[in-house]
């Protein structure tokens, strides 16, 4: 085996694997290569960054996004958001760098204009930031080093000594690299026990793509061998097969295949088709030239055969070398009938030299003489250098976090640079934002979507303690606001709410949340003052609480359960919940839920009736009972209970219930399902299609208003203000 890899690396590289060198491997980074498949993909990722800008960037709604001055952001760095109207002229700029691009117009600024731009977006709020969102920035990074100008460009265009000329290698050689990373990390990333034990994904199979599947194995199956194996090891080994070029056809064919189920499964805007764009970046560099030169001959042959009562015409294009051999046998024509004592033996040394010369100059032409070691020089090395550089950073950055420990939560690190895509799945089901007045000991409960886009922010301790403080700013601005209204009416008569009385104010956070199929628990101390605590991105977040692994053990029980009540009527389900000794939950159970029975599988715990009017417990002996591990009692809806968990371990419970609101919409909900099945929406792409239309329309829209702001002081409306 290790003599088969010896003698691949030496018929693809031209150096022995052995004595290889730093100057060889220079070499090897810089050998001349052609630039057409570079050329196509740099033409599909302009294309699809072109339609990311208003998509997943939010461009459509950048004025939801970016135009409330109140709205709570979470920049990675110390990063400000500009006003609406000069944050929609950036998106017009990136926008134009993506077409510029996809032209290869200008193609060095056009990319770095796009990609400043891009980075300055994605870290101005890490709530929206994912695993493609940064791999798209990398990409524009790595090609502003590159020529990708080279082939179908406007620059090859109007630059003659542009066109056709050959790029050094480590411009394919890098992308490969960071798509290779992507992939094997990922695969790396899912060799973790969660993945391979089957919760991280569970139910996906219920989906319609998998419905060729189910003919030969079960729901359980295709979740656990499709869903979690198959993906590992795909992502694991994908990269070598594309490789090599024997079984480059088959593994293309499968990363199309999972890379367009992806676009099917999941929302992940452009993502799926960013890597198919850049999977010819894997096949010979040459390859859109072969192929043309194929579709040439195939439609010359076509073409002949109409023409000529179907007798195939061969159409053979003379090379550099075959011109100069076929002058060099004219001029032994020639030569022939003016001297026929010409000797053959002569005539054969110089056609042979001819050939030669013929040879040696389509060789220059082309640029295809390898560079010996005398001409390497400091820029190639310092390029060498770099790349080596990004490379380590790559391989470093998702083993990182325990460095950046500030970022960790249950899981290491944020969602957006470790290539962990896709294996953890959470669950939500309560996020409480308490604001306390310490003067007053008045309490106000915030609605968590205040002032935020999305709730990733409530899984991350840095982002909780930005949104802490950002609750806080907002807060002392309404409070100043009232108070300047009173100055000037001099009096207290106002009929606007006063929200809080004093400075003085503690914010609490409480997250209830499971991951991968587990029970719901709260994941930050609820008593914690987030005014209060300290964060630094080196240290671990103080007020996070552990993950109840040692209750893991019971997945398998309460997904047996799960089924049993399932089995009750079509409206019964149930919720499993564990805690903490010594905390305990405040939960209010909507009218539209009947039939509330409280279990406890673990622990002890003690259930209280609350009445928040007198914020008092009630004292009537069969409203405050102790439960220990199997007994149930009757859950009261439209009221408020406390369930605190006593002694010395977690307390696990669960609630069974019937949910009468799903009930009493049964009917709609099946005939809504009947007409989407009627109308053929397992498949989309027409309406997709429109969408990304409409918000390309909205895009431009936002940017025409903009720029009469920027120019005549028209006012620019902004709906993320508006709402």
């Amino acid at each position: 085996m290790w003599k088969a890899i010896r003698t691949s690396f030496q018929r693809k590289t031209g150096y022995n694997l052995v004595d290889l060198t730093f100057d060889n491997f220079v070499q090897y980074l810089h050998t001349p290569t052609d630039p057409a498949s570079l050329g196509v993909v740099r033409i599909l990722y302009g294309i699809m960054m072109v339609l990311d800008g208003p998509e997943e960037r939010g461009g459509a709604e950048m004025d939801y996004r970016w135009g409330d001055p109140r709205g709570c952001h979470f920049p990675l760095v110390p990063l400000k958001v500009l006003p609406l109207p000069y944050m929609a002229i950036l998106y017009a700029i990136m926008w134009f760098g993506a077409l510029g691009i996809a032209l290869g117009y200008k193609f060095k600024r056009s990319a770095f204009m796009f990609t400043v731009i891009y980075w300055y977006i994605i870290l101005l709020d890490k709530s929206f930031w994912n695993n493609h969102s940064y791999l798209f920035g990398l990409i524009g990074i790595l090609l502003i080093g590159t020529e990708a100008n080279s082939f179908l460009s406007l620059d090859a265009h109007y630059d003659k000594s542009k066109s056709g000329k050959l790029v050094p290698y480590w411009n394919y050689f890098i992308l490969k690299f960071q798509f290779f990373i992507l992939y094997f990390v990922a695969g790396l990333k899912k060799s973790d026990k969660e993945w391979l034990s089957g919760y991280a994904m569970t139910n996906l199979s219920t989906h319609w793509v998998f419905n060729p599947f189910k003919i030969f194995l079960s729901v359980e199956q295709i979740d656990y061998f499709l869903v979690h194996w198959f993906a590992f090891v795909f992502d694991l080994t994908v990269c070598f097969w594309m490789m090599y070029e024997y079984t480059r056809p088959v593994a293309m064919g499968f990363c199309a295949l999972f890379h367009l189920m992806n676009s099917r499964l999941f929302r992940i805007g452009m993502f799926p088709w960013v890597c198919l764009a850049t999977m010819p970046l894997f096949c010979p560099p040459d390859w859109p030239k072969t192929t043309a030169k194929f579709i040439k001959i195939v439609l010359s042959k076509y073409k002949g055969c109409c023409m000529n009562n179907f007798t195939l015409i061969k159409v053979n294009v003379p090379t550099i070398a075959e011109k100069s051999v076929s002058k060099c046998d004219d001029t032994f024509s020639e030569n022939e009938s003016d001297d026929t004592t010409v000797v053959h033996s002569d005539k054969e040394k110089v056609k042979k030299k001819c050939i030669e010369e013929a040879d040696e100059l389509k060789a220059k032409k082309e640029n295809k003489l390898k560079p010996n070691g005398q001409n390497i020089c400091k820029k190639q090395k310092l390029v060498v250098y770099a790349l080596i550089t990004y490379m380590g950073l790559q391989v470093f950055l998702p083993y990182s976090h325990f460095i950046t420990k500030g970022y960790n939560n249950w899981t290491n690190g944020l969602y957006g640079y470790s290539w962990d895509m896709m294996v953890n799945t959470w669950d939500t089901i309560l996020i409480l934002v308490k604001v306390v007045d310490n003067e007053s000991e008045s309490e106000m409960f915030l609605d968590p979507e205040a002032w935020t886009q999305n709730d990733r922010w409530s899984k991350h301790g840095d982002m909780i303690h930005q949104y802490a403080q950002c609750i806080h700013r907002n807060l002392m601005e309404d409070m100043d606001e009232k108070m300047n209204k009173i100055k000037m009416s001099g009096n207290d008569d106002d009929d606007t709410p006063r929200i809080i009385g004093s400075r003085n104010i503690s914010i609490y956070i409480d997250v209830w949340c499971s991951m991968n199929g587990r029970f719901q628990q709260r994941m930050f101390d609820p008593n914690r003052d987030l005014l209060k605590v300290k964060w630094s991105p080196f240290s671990d977040v103080e007020w996070l609480m552990p993950m109840l692994t040692e209750l893991s053990y019971w997945r398998k029980t309460m997904v047996d359960i799960q089924k049993h009540v399932y089995t009750w009527n079509n409206y019964s389900d149930v919720l499993f919940v564990a805690d903490f000794p010594g905390l305990y939950l405040e939960n209010y159970i909507t009218p539209d839920l009947s039939n509330i029975t409280l279990t406890i599988l673990e622990g002890q715990v003690f259930y209280k009736i609350v009445d928040r009017k007198t914020k008092r417990k009630s004292l009537v002996k069969n409203e405050s009972i102790h439960l220990v591990k199997g007994e149930s009692t009757f859950v009261q809806p439209g009221i408020f209970h406390r369930i605190h968990t006593i002694g010395d371990s977690p307390a696990c419970y669960m609630y069974t219930y019937m949910n009468a609101t799903l009930k009493n919409l049964d009917e709609n909900r099946d005939r809504l399902r009947i007409m989407k099945e009627e109308d053929g929406q397992k498949l989309p792409l027409l309406e997709e299609l429109w969408s990304n239309f409409t918000n390309m329309i909205t895009f431009w829209q936002h940017i025409g208003n903009a720029i009469l702001y920027v120019i005549y002081g028209v006012p620019m409306m902004s709906r993320g203000e508006m709402h």
